[in-house]
């Protein structure tokens, strides 16, 4: 502030006398108190004040030949008046109150401006004994208006590139938690098929101990073998059930904060196929691929969809053909949805998949993805999708096209669309 507004001053014309001069330091000093909100304004003005005095001095020393300290001071300082009663005024007014509202903004600095000028003039009349016009007035009021104009144009701009770097930071925030939630919603899945094992478990473990205390009891000497048999079948049961309630309580806790149906949990189809092409392609990126991705929809598309659970199964999806296309290609993303039913389709022009692969690519465990080092993937992607697919109550068809592979997710419509 301190050096713009004083060089700004510079860019100047004189519309009333050769004493009272209209610059661009107004504007820059307006609009450099309505960003420098924690800077007190009266200590802002006195510092501009006195720097505006001084740089001009300063100029008028190098340039003229018959230089005067004295003519130099005196026809200079009313400016520091000027940027002092603006300061105060802008103070008072409290403007930065209206940080919403630009009007009242442009307003009170149009009349800021207007009473400042008016010292500045009247603390030249008393020293140069200079005067002004009543038409003069009317042109400085017009000049304050263009000021105004300028200032609040300037500041609208940064404050609307202020809001949308705001909400690209929070759009990437919202990405980054609905991810981590379906990333949630996954490990929800696995954690209920965990249940359902430790209960077959803890019951076959509890068979086995109830058989053999009935082979203790035909027996009419016990073994001591048996016996101990038994009791670990006994304690193999115990131990199981603990497992399986502290899967319950971590099970409950994840199904609470994932299954709270509220608006933000779904999204029409187009939000969520934005949200999945935004993600991947920041994937395909990070692989260091050339990857265009495209989507479309037929049918009827206006239901909302539970996010996360489309989320869980196309994603997997659209991140295998990220990881099987090799340097470039295309991912096309398609929904139907017709009376009780949708099909989600996951194509891509990659090499496809080995006909001695077909048969097992669903099978847990099994994957033909290894890294730079050599290490395989957990091969649950497609095994976990089928699963949540079956869940549901639909079905998951594979096939090779003449240009790629086609993963096509077939559900009833009634377990992903928002409810009432």
């Amino acid at each position: 502030m301190l050096l713009t507004v004083p060089l700004a001053g510079e860019l100047s014309f004189y519309p009333f006398n050769e004493t009272f001069r209209v610059s661009f330091g107004v504007p820059a000093f307006f609009f450099f108190l309505l960003l420098l909100q924690k800077t007190p304004a009266i200590f802002s003005g006195i510092l501009t004040g006195t720097m505006v005095v001084v740089f001009r001095i300063l100029i008028d020393f190098f340039m003229q030949d018959n230089f005067s300290w004295i003519s130099a001071f005196h026809a200079h300082y009313p400016s520091f008046f000027f940027y002092f009663t603006y300061s105060v005024l802008f103070y008072f007014a409290k403007i930065n109150r209206f940080q919403n509202r630009s009007l009242i903004i442009g307003f009170i600095g149009l009349i800021i401006e207007i009473l400042s000028d008016s010292v500045e003039l009247i603390f030249q009349y008393i020293v140069l004994e200079t005067t002004i016009t009543f038409g003069s007035l009317n042109e400085m009021i017009v000049i304050a208006f263009g000021h105004s104009f300028i200032v609040l144009s300037f500041f609208n701009m940064m404050k609307l590139y202020e809001a949308q770097s705001r909400e690209r930071q929070i759009r990437k925030q919202n990405e980054h938690m609905l991810m981590l939630i379906s990333n949630l919603y996954e490990e929800t899945i696995h954690l209920k098929k965990t249940l359902k094992n430790a209960e077959n478990i803890t019951k076959e473990s509890y068979d086995l101990y109830r058989e053999l205390k009935a082979l203790e009891k035909r027996e009419k000497q016990p073994l001591v073998l048996t016996q101990q048999y038994s009791q670990k079948a006994l304690r193999i049961a115990g131990e199981m059930h603990e497992v399986k309630k502290d899967n319950q309580r971590i099970f409950a806790g994840l199904s609470k904060l994932i299954s709270n149906e509220s608006f933000k949990d779904y999204m029409n189809a187009v939000e969520l196929f934005h949200l999945i092409i935004r993600i991947n392609e920041k994937y395909a990126l990070s692989l260091g691929k050339d990857i265009q991705f495209e989507y479309s929809l037929e049918g009827n598309n206006d239901s909302h969809y539970h996010v996360y659970t489309v989320l869980s199964l196309l994603n997997n999806l659209v991140a295998n053909a990220v990881e099987a296309i090799k340097e470039k290609g295309i991912i096309s993303l398609n929904l139907c949805e017709l009376y009780d039913n949708l099909e989600f389709k996951v194509a891509d022009n990659g090499p496809g998949i080995p006909p001695k692969y077909q048969n097992v690519i669903f099978k847990p465990g099994f994957t033909s993805k290894y890294d730079q080092f050599g290490t395989p993937s957990t091969g649950i992607g497609l095994s976990y999708v089928k699963e949540v697919v079956k869940e549901l109550g639909g079905d998951i068809l594979f096939e090779n096209s003449f240009n790629g592979a086609v993963f096509s997710i077939k559900l009833p419509i009634q377990k992903l669309i928002q409810k009432g």
